[in-house]
């Protein structure tokens, strides 16, 4: 009898790192034969994390168009051809990506049952972040199975007449890739003291006056505590280029360094002592180590972290980030206080709890898992 065909679609580093280990964990059971399609959407970096979790596409789209909608109208159409040459019984994908979604819909005219990894996150702006908040809401419009790393993300999706019976608690995927990594792959504090500031601004609605903003308050709290190292990792787009260099570079203690892979970045939050960051995972993935964050956003479709106590909103305003920093540098009470025992975001059991609920739908098995 033939093995279920499950085909994985991913295209950028996030999907990458939050479907490895679902898919470590369905070739360890060997009930289905899993084929991962890589869509390119992101090309060196992307291979970095495929070869950092032991993962060799099984099939690589080219990528074709310089802009966002060229990749689009061709990822879509390779896509297409894939997925008509090759019987799936199912298709999984994560997030909020191009690939993502194009991956969704072209599952959806398969007639494919659609399996959404990461389902319910919402801001309910549709310009903030653009365009991820109107991909997963289009992708939840089509998937069949919601496994949602929150309970908050299960209200959202419910929220939307999502049926229960197609929503799962199950944590999230990243917590599972950092205890992979810290097994597999030795990640460990090495440093003494609290350790340096992590930095990564990358977010399009922040290009422009407040990109400029945030960067003018990593200078100014650079030169107002001089013995606190800063680690700045910048985004290879030009404009995030253009702007750090102008107002950070030559400042002794601000470290400008290329964009690190995901065992690099792994081993910097680790020995950070705080992290500001816009990135949606850092939020996620930085309580597992205990470094509090500072978002750099007015809104945050991961609040748990804030809720829980871990992370603070502070938008990207320089007085606001300046002052917020200031505090948890004097406030050892209140830098303590973000220094969670546990991440919010999950207990690193979110695949297995996934993959039992595929077996149940393919194989007809009853999960041992329902909820997080």
């Amino acid at each position: 009898m033939q093995k279920p065909q499950i085909a994985i679609v991913s295209g950028t580093r996030p999907e990458i790192i939050k479907l490895a280990p679902v898919y470590h964990q369905l070739q360890s059971q060997g009930w289905a034969d899993v084929k991962w399609i890589h869509t390119g959407q992101h090309a060196d970096m992307a291979d970095q994390i495929l070869r950092c979790f032991e993962i060799e596409p099984d099939i690589r789209l080219k990528r074709e168009g310089s802009s966002l909608q060229q990749f689009s109208a061709n990822c879509r159409s390779q896509l297409d051809a894939t997925m008509t040459a090759q019987r799936f019984d199912m298709c999984v994908v994560q997030g909020d990506t191009e690939s993502a979604f194009l991956g969704a819909l072209s599952a959806f005219y398969q007639q494919l049952p659609i399996a959404h990894v990461e389902a319910g996150l919402r801001t309910h702006n549709l310009s903030r972040p653009f365009p991820e908040e109107g991909l997963r809401q289009m992708i939840s419009r089509l998937a069949r199975y919601h496994f949602a790393p929150t309970e908050r993300a299960c209200v959202a999706l419910r929220s939307e007449g999502i049926p229960e019976e197609k929503i799962q608690l199950t944590g999230n995927t990243v917590v599972d890739a950092q205890h992979w990594a810290v097994s597999h792959r030795a990640i460990k504090r090495n440093v003494q003291g609290r350790g340096h500031i992590l930095v990564t601004v990358h977010r399009r609605e922040h290009w422009g006056f407040e990109m400029e903003e945030i960067f003018r308050a990593v200078a100014e709290i650079a030169r107002e505590h001089q013995s606190a190292q800063i680690v700045f990792p910048v985004h290879l787009n030009p404009v995030v280029q253009s702007a750090a260099q102008s107002i950070l570079s030559g400042i002794g203690n601000v470290e400008l360094v290329a964009p690190m892979n995901y065992l690099e970045m792994q081993q910097a939050l680790v020995n950070a002592s705080l992290v500001l960051t816009d990135s949606g995972g850092l939020q996620e993935e930085a309580p597992t180590f205990g470094v509090p964050v500072l978002v750099l956003r007015e809104e945050t479709e991961r609040p748990e972290a804030v809720e829980a106590g871990c992370a603070a909103i502070v938008g990207p305003g320089r007085a606001a980030i300046v002052r917020e920093v200031r505090r948890l540098m004097h406030d050892d009470l209140a830098y303590r206080r973000m220094q969670q025992p546990a991440n919010p975001y999950g207990d690193g059991q979110a695949s297995r709890r996934i993959v039992e609920t595929l077996a149940a739908h393919l194989l007809g098995t009853v999960p041992q898992a329902a909820v997080a």
